[in-house]
């Protein structure tokens, strides 16, 4: 297979997964589990019922509690963090399901939620009951949503699933500890070599195939690094990274944005991170033509160069889920001025294309590419107070600091293209 039809597969397979992912209509959806306990079934009510003596059970919960003055309304305090670094706290209506014989359940929607817009929680709703026979005691809980891409979904699902193992041990310990393994780093590390072994063939079944591909797969974890450095700058008590197989990497922080200025700081840190590393290789590449280290190196060092400032430079065109996307948006607040600087910068990033030698076909395929990735139309989530503003100071930091990462990444790419062309 020609690196051209590799290069378009890949990318097929990229924009498919991604559609399914984050924008394929998948409408309303229920997700329905059932679970056997040998516990009575009052003891396993007490647990399910946001208004029960046992209710702040889980590990993840501070309290729940009915409100007195609010008929079936209950509140739920979590030790997740809002945007100010407060518990998140939510409001339930619950409705008790008409008592029967061997069953007790209940209805409940979300009214109000101190991090997320109430319209996140529109189509939400959640039924559990407690069903009792001559075998033991069952717990069935449905969760019906609307789903926008399978992202979401699989992360409820999973989400629920460890819920309920966690609930296990409860009642078999009185105690509730984290049982997921996902995000363990051996997970993370192990998904990591699966991505680079996927992406192998792409770059040809060779060692320098594989090079290729440990490249990329190194320079992708180096630019969700640099996302978690001003995760942890802004205050940010836990971060993580989560790798997908062929899709890359998400660096998540420890609670919601609080300003302007920090989703604009840490979307550019990504690329701005990695380009602290531009003048280190560089200085090695000529410590290498100087014969100060081994000559077998020098090739290496320029393809790591390459795919870098290619990856990087990339990540900070303009498109709407893009880094480079994110940052311009928080800078400018007028549309002319937004649509100016996006057409500014993706000439800029074309002018780097078309300088190392790349055609105008080349170079106006990948844009097609690029736009429709960005016309995808991914769901977004909309926090429930408005992010602090930028101030003009900031904004002038943020623009600097955005310029010099494309510059960087830019003379990366002339500098290692120049040498291997």
């Amino acid at each position: 297979m020609s690196s051209l039809y590799s290069a378009i597969l890949l990318l097929a397979i990229n924009l498919g997964v991604l559609w399914l992912l984050m924008a394929a209509p998948v409408g309303t959806r229920t997700i329905r589990m059932r679970r056997s306990f040998r516990q009575p079934a009052d003891a396993l009510w007490q647990a399910v019922n946001p208004a029960g003596a046992s209710a702040d059970w889980h590990h993840a919960v501070i309290s729940s509690r009915a409100i007195a003055d609010r008929p079936g309304i209950v509140e739920q305090t979590y030790r997740h963090l809002d945007r100010e670094g407060q518990p998140i706290r939510r409001l339930f209506d619950v409705k008790m399901t008409e008592p029967t014989p061997g069953m007790l359940g209940y209805t409940a929607t979300v009214v109000d939620d101190s991090t997320l817009d109430n319209r996140f929680w529109r189509h939400f709703h959640e039924r559990r009951q407690v069903l009792t026979d001559p075998s033991g005691t069952t717990l069935i809980v449905e969760q019906t949503d609307t789903y926008r891409g399978f992202a979401f979904l699989i992360f409820r699902y999973f989400t629920l699933r460890r819920e309920l193992r966690a609930l296990e041990g409860w009642m078999k310990t009185g105690q509730s500890t984290p049982n997921g393994i996902f995000e363990h780093p051996l997970v993370q590390t192990f998904l990591a070599v699966l991505s680079t072994l996927i992406l192998w063939p792409f770059f040809g079944l060779d060692a320098a195939g594989l090079m290729i591909s440990t490249f990329l797969t190194v320079v992708i974890v180096l630019h969700e690094l640099g996302h978690m450095a001003a995760y942890r700058t802004f205050g940010h008590s836990k971060v993580r990274m989560i790798f997908v197989p062929l899709l890359g990497g998400i660096a998540i922080g420890g609670r919601p944005y609080n300003s302007l200025f920090e989703v604009a700081t840490c979307a550019l840190m990504g690329s701005g991170m990695s380009a602290f590393l531009v003048p280190i290789l560089i200085a090695g590449i000529r410590a290498n033509e100087a014969g100060w280290l081994p000559a077998e190196w020098h090739g290496p060092m320029l393809v790591f160069l390459l795919i870098l400032g290619a990856f990087n430079l990339l990540n900070l065109l303009p498109m709407y889920r893009f880094d480079g996307g994110q940052v311009l948006r928080q800078i400018f607040t007028g549309k002319f001025s937004l649509v100016f600087a996006s057409f500014a910068i993706t000439l800029a990033i074309l002018a780097v294309g078309w300088s190392i030698g790349l055609t105008a076909s080349t170079l106006l395929a990948a844009l097609a590419v690029f736009t429709l990735l960005s016309l995808i139309g991914f769901g977004s989530v909309k926090p429930k107070h408005e992010l602090e503003k930028m101030s003009g100071g900031e904004r002038l930091l943020v623009s600097f600091g955005l310029y010099a990462a494309v510059a960087m990444h830019a003379y990366a790419i002339r500098f290692a293209a120049d040498i291997l062309f």
